[in-house]
This record gives structure tokens, C-alpha cells and sequence, in this order.
């Protein structure tokens, strides 16, 4: 009997409409990494293979102190996501459906339904309030801000792990009169890091990566890497920009790699 199973990959102009998304995708990032290599200080005009411009962002002072700035942002903001996330999760999951729980869902994940724009104006004008009623400035408002973004994009991984596990052992540990503290540190916590840490990456990437946030949270001096490097391309467009570009690309494909291996890992 023949088989009639349907395959999308089976559609007329399938394979060629794949190949058309593959290359739009792609092709401009590979253009990107391949003239950050380019001799010539114009970004369109191939002069030959050169290091040069990595060196000069290597010894750029702007480029290290947005770079250090960046990094403590987001470490900083993925911890907090992750600690709420994961509290959030939990909440979520381990009990009995209870009504308002598809809201509370909803609202967890507001900040992926909601234009970025949006919320960074939101958040430009709670903290302006802020400020005016307390006159605390400083970095604290734009980790802030990245954590409460970023925190359905560590949930989401972190609420996957938990329903597919098993709560059998969890039973278990209960019934040898563990408390709930000994079950989740001894039982929960090591069968869900796993996630935590896909959530973490996944959070710390996303902040890393971020600049409509940025640009209306931060204060005068607060330059994170992507807001350095957008306000470069506004005067003088060189390719150190390439340069700075790729090696970002680079951190967050690792990262993402990462994200990837341990979510494979989770489901198998």
C-alpha cells in the first residue's frame, strides 16, 4: 500500500523557497563577518584580506568599557530572571490547576505579546517617576529593566522542565519525611538545573543583545555595547562596527549552542 502520510517537504517549490529564507537569513550576517576582515576603511569597498580593525576594537577604550558594562548587565539581569522564573515556574506547576492561572500565564509572559517599543517606554516613564520622587539615579534601573524582559524568555524553559518531569521522586522523597525545602533542594533543584541554566543563557543572551530598552532606560554614560555600537553607525560607519559585530555574533551562537545541547539533553 502506497504511503499517503503528508510531508510538507514533499510540496511543489518547497526546497526552493527554503533555499530563498536560508540565504535572506544568512547571507547578510556572512557579508557582515566577511568584511569585518576588510582592509579598507570603507565598508563596501573590499580592499583586501587585514586584522587590523579587530585589533583597533581590541584597543579601543569605549569598545572594553561598553563591553565590561554589558556583561554586568547581563549577568546581573539573567540572575534575577532566572531566580523569578524559576519561583514562577514552580508556582505554576506544582499544584492543582487553580483558577487565574491562564492570566497569571499570560502575564508572565506579557513582555513577549507586547511591542518592545512599548514596554520600553512603559518602563522609561515608571522609572522617570521614580527618579523624580527619590532622585536615585544610576545602572539599577537598566538591570531592572532587562530582568523584568527577560524573564519569560528564562520562564518558558524552565516551566518545560518541570512538566516533563517525572514527580514520582518527588512522592517519594515526601513519603521518607523529607520537608519541602529537603525535596526541592535534594529532589527538584538538581533534575531542574538543567533548565534553569538553559533559562539563564537564554535570558543573558536576549539582554546582551538588547538596545531599544537600553536607549530609553539608560542615562548619559550607561553605553552598553549594542547602544555604543549603534551611535558609532550614526556618525562614521567603519568596519570595527564588523569587527565588534561578529564577535558578539560569535558569543551568542556559543551561548546558544549551549541553550541548545542542554535542551536536546533535557528531552531525551
Amino acid at each position: 500500500m502506497a504511503d499517503r502520510s503528508f510531508s510538507v517537504a514533499k510540496l511543489p517549490g518547497f526546497t526552493a523557497t527554503a533555499i530563498i529564507v536560508f540565504a535572506a537569513l544568512y547571507l547578510p550576517i556572512f557579508t557582515l563577518v566577511g568584511y569585518s576582515f576588510n582592509a579598507n576603511q570603507s565598508v563596501a569597498v573590499w580592499g583586501g584580506f587585514s586584522l587590523d580593525w579587530y585589533a583597533k576594537a581590541w584597543a579601543n577604550t569605549q569598545v572594553k568599557d561598553a563591553t565590561v558594562l554589558s556583561l554586568i548587565i547581563a549577568v546581573t539581569a539573567a540572575v534575577i530572571a532566572t531566580a523569578v522564573a524559576t519561583l514562577a515556574a514552580l508556582g505554576t506547576t506544582r499544584r492543582k490547576k487553580f483558577r487565574g492561572e491562564t492570566f497569571i500565564y499570560v502575564m508572565i509572559n506579557q513582555p513577549l505579546m507586547v511591542p518592545e517599543i512599548v514596554t520600553a517606554v512603559t518602563l522609561l516613564i515608571f522609572f522617570g517617576i521614580i527618579k523624580q520622587a527619590t532622585g536615585i539615579q544610576g545602572i539599577g534601573y537598566v538591570i531592572l529593566a532587562h530582568a523584568a524582559f527577560c524573564i519569560p524568555f528564562a520562564y518558558l524553559p524552565i516551566r518545560a522542565r518541570l512538566e516533563g518531569m517525572d514527580l514520582s521522586l518527588e512522592t517519594a522523597a515526601t513519603d521518607l519525611y523529607a520537608s519541602s525545602w529537603q525535596t526541592f533542594r535534594f529532589v527538584t533543584l538538581p533534575l531542574l538545573l538543567p533548565g534553569v541554566i538553559a533559562g539563564a543563557m537564554l535570558a543573558f543572551v536576549i539582554s546582551l543583545d538588547d538596545v531599544v530598552i537600553t536607549e530609553f532606560v539608560k542615562s548619559g554614560g550607561q553605553d552598553t555595547l549594542p547602544t555604543y555600537m549603534l551611535g558609532q553607525m550614526r556618525r562614521q560607519m567603519t568596519p570595527e562596527i564588523n569587527a565588534v559585530s561578529t564577535m558578539l555574533l560569535v558569543l551568542t551562537v556559543v551561548l546558544l549552542t549551549a541553550f541548545f545541547f542542554l535542551t536536546r539533553k533535557n528531552d531525551q
